[in-house]
């Protein structure tokens, strides 16, 4: 599963479209402007949302939450002790921890799960110099959760070199 993302994206009150590589709209991020944390909802076409993604609003180190139907679904966080500023935990509710990392400013990095790749979000592939693709790679992976991720770690590395 492969899907299409506009690099422009990620700024708070904003909404925008991910496509499937047929050009098949999929998802809508929606940012959640004029909130005291920074919030966005995925949706499918038909405006349901799938999970919602907000800050966590006290914590040492900033985290984003993703949920799903009021429920904890995932925390991501930059990985702590780590040399890399390009490396993130996905910690999902059950335990399962999820690895990213990569060139996450330059949009190329691997989603991995005990080793295992889960995703890929590359431009490389792509002809389109402001588009990206999240490429889903096992069958069983939830896009949801996958793009939600993708989404997260992409704003809280902008956030932090905007603090710098």
């Amino acid at each position: 599963m492969r899907f299409l993302v506009r690099d422009r994206l990620l700024s708070i009150g904003d909404d925008y479209w991910i496509e499937d590589d047929r050009g098949n709209k999929v998802f809508l991020v929606d940012g959640k402007a004029m909130r005291v944390r920074d919030t966005f909802e995925l949706k499918d076409t038909r405006g349901r949302v799938l999970v919602d993604i907000h800050q966590k609003m006290f914590a040492l180190r900033d985290t984003m939450v993703i949920e799903r139907e009021g429920e904890a679904l995932a925390t991501v966080r930059r990985k702590r002790l780590s040399l890399l500023r390009n490396h993130y935990r996905v910690t999902l509710v059950d335990g399962t921890v999820l690895d990213v990392s990569g060139k996450i400013m330059d949009r190329e990095f691997a989603v991995e799960y005990d080793g295992e790749l889960l995703a890929v979000v590359s431009r490389r592939w792509l002809h389109v110099r402001e588009t990206y693709g999240v490429d889903v790679v096992r069958d069983d992976a939830d896009p949801a959760l996958l793009i939600a991720v993708t989404v997260c770690v992409i704003h809280l590395a902008e956030k932090e070199r905007e603090d710098d």
